[in-house]
């Protein structure tokens, strides 16, 4: 017998719908590469049909993606109902590129798919596979809302996908029969009544704290040390920039790849963390594109906000968004490597010692108790008064080799949404021994996409020269890697 049922969203949930607008779409997702041989049929071409089946035999594990959004009424916070007549041939769609096919096709094909906002009447998420990718490979461009998943659990996702063993077979697909939504009545009761139960909860939190007073001081020190760094220094504006125009409605797409081994060398000679050279080598990228382009860089207020997860083991499956923010300023006028890097390193630890995340967190904590829109005008706030430049974000991946229906993953590339006045955004992942980067970017506002590539390469080799082991990598990859006509954005 079929019952009603819905999903509660987070209020951070809620904010990533609040932020989008026709131009910010809030979706994150992916450019992943496949050797198509496993999967090309005897007369040519991709087996979507196979592919298809095999999405299919996965998704009843995940039941999210089978979900819609629905509202409150008169309150209008948004909810998770069942998609009575969800199709999969919707979300999961199958394109050529024209021959004779390039990454270039493919980054122009990306771009143009995180340029459309997703369909809000049906599940937040889309597949593309895209066939014709020179070299006998095909690809997987991934598109999933923000408020659906974060940089972590959409990570997950591929992992339901993908698997390490080339042979995997899916097992028999699973019939899903979409639970009915609540009436309007019922969803607007409950919220009622949650809100009216608040008070009790904070009794109940109350008592815990009398009875825990040391852990519980210590708890209340950092959040109010957080919440008052959080205040202090987004009470004034980041630079202006070239990368902070008014967003339009169009994206480019570019990518790169390092060693990951080499990255580490670095990493274990000068200290620091795998995220401390991404964040060193960006900001000597933005210094040496700046410098070429004949943009002032020194005495730049530049700042990058960088999520941190606070994603517990346990909450590894799951999705929704589980993450807080450091606001990081980044030393551009600092030309020594070296020395940047260290910079950073400190900066880093200042911040996570500083607790402001804690306060991040704590905003997003009280918010889900009490008025949810909160969060949402908080972010509104946050990006126009530009608290930062741009976003950089740093995913752990699979570390071995995966693949699809026995087709093996070659790389995968991430893509960070763009905010208001925000016209770039890095992302990065690390699988199977190589650093991938994306960069996402609003077409008019950063027409030399590709320019800025170059300069995180010419960073990276810079860092590399200085540890033996990772110039060797580094030599290794670029010797190694054929080169693709017409491999810009």
């Amino acid at each position: 017998m079929s019952y009603n049922h819905y999903d509660r969203m987070s209020a951070l949930d809620a904010a990533f719908l609040t932020l989008e607008d026709e131009n910010a779409h809030m979706h994150i997702g992916s450019v992943a590469l496949f050797d198509a041989e496993p999967l090309t049929k005897p007369g040519g071409g991709i087996d979507f049909d196979r592919i298809l089946a095999y999405i299919e035999a996965v998704l009843p594990s995940r039941e999210r993606f089978r979900q819609k959004l629905a509202r409150v009424p008169v309150l209008q916070h948004p909810v998770w109902v069942d998609d009575e007549r969800f199709n999969l041939r919707y979300h999961v769609r199958h394109v050529c590129l024209p021959a004779p096919g390039d990454e270039r096709q493919l980054k122009r094909l990306a771009g143009r798919i995180m340029s459309e906002g997703l369909d809000r009447a049906k599940p937040l998420w889309e597949l593309w596979i895209v066939e014709g990718v020179t070299r006998q490979r095909f690809a997987v461009v991934s598109k999933i809302h923000h408020s659906l998943a974060d940089g972590i659990s959409s990570v997950g996702l591929l992992a339901a996908m993908l698997r390490a063993d080339a042979r995997h077979e899916p097992a028999p697909t699973e019939v899903v029969t979409p639970r009915p939504a609540p009436r309007g009545t019922r969803l607007l009761l409950d919220e009622l009544s949650r809100r009216a139960t608040l008070p009790v909860s904070l009794a109940r939190a109350t008592l815990h704290a009398l009875t825990n007073l040391r852990e519980t001081a210590e708890a209340a020190r950092d959040i109010a040390t957080g919440l008052v760094e959080v205040l202090r220094v987004g009470a004034s504006p980041a630079s202006v920039t070239p990368f902070n125009q008014p967003l339009g409605p169009h994206r480019r797409f570019d990518w790169t790849r390092f060693d990951l081994e080499a990255v580490e060398a670095i990493r274990r000679r000068f200290g620091g963390t795998l995220n401390d050279v991404v964040l060193c080598v960006v900001a000597g990228a933005i210094d040496r594109f700046f410098t070429t382009r004949g943009w002032r860089a020194s005495g730049l207020d530049f700042r990058v906000l960088v999520p941190v997860a606070i994603r517990s083991e346990a909450e590894r499956r799951s999705l929704g968004n589980r993450v807080s923010m450091l606001l990081m300023p980044l030393p551009l006028e600092e030309r020594d490597p070296r020395r940047r890097l260290k910079r950073v390193s400190e900066t880093t630890r200042e911040l996570k010692e500083s607790k402001r995340s804690e306060g991040v967190e704590a905003v997003a904590t009280l918010a889900d108790w009490t008025l949810n829109g909160l969060l949402s005008q908080l972010a509104r706030f946050a990006l126009k008064l530009r608290i930062a430049n741009m976003v950089v974000t740093n995913v752990p991946g699979p570390r071995d080799p995966v693949h699809l229906l026995g087709a093996r993953m070659l790389a995968a590339y991430p893509v960070v949404p763009l905010g208001a006045n925000q016209s770039l955004g890095v992302a990065v992942l690390s699988y199977a021994g190589g650093l991938y980067w994306g960069f996402n970017a609003d077409w008019d506002a950063m027409p030399y996409l590709h320019e800025v590539v170059r300069a995180v390469e010419a960073e990276f080799e810079a860092l590399s020269l200085m540890v033996p082991a990772a110039a060797a990598k580094s030599a290794r990859k670029r010797t190694s890697r054929p080169a693709i006509a017409g491999a810009e954005s």
